[in-house]
């Protein structure tokens, strides 16, 4: 399909042998794509050793920005949310060091925010 077949699909979970087609000049060879999916414009990656962010920027022209976001690295994160288990969320992540978040993202119903949270724990956690 190509680099960039990723970014035209809609929100939701993406198949992993796609994103390893579409993501292999960015992932190492030692390295194996868990899960992934598409939130709006930005693409999450978990791989066995971190945590892959894709934005597409509008400024101009369109650009990609790739964050790498090594598990060792993450220091704390949270999930937040008006109502429980509410249909708009935001994820936050820190990384060590750091007094504001690397990462602040909304979440809407077509991601479970705490199914994206559960999955960054057991690997931050571990």
């Amino acid at each position: 399909m190509g680099l960039f077949s990723v970014f035209t699909t809609n929100s939701g979970v993406i198949d992993s042998t796609q994103l390893a087609e579409d993501f292999e000049r960015i992932i190492t060879n030692s390295e194996k794509i868990e899960v992934g999916f598409k939130l709006n414009e930005n693409t999450f990656i978990f791989t066995d050793k971190r945590l892959i962010l894709i934005e597409v920027r509008k400024d101009g022209d369109k650009a990609y920005e790739y964050i790498s976001l090594p598990y060792s690295k993450i220091s704390t994160f949270s999930v937040e949310s008006k109502k429980s288990f509410g249909y708009k969320s935001r994820l936050k992540i820190w990384l060590n060091g750091q007094e504001l978040p690397q990462l602040d993202k909304e979440f809407n119903k077509s991601i479970d925010v705490y199914e994206v949270q559960k999955i960054l724990a057991n690997h931050v956690l571990n």
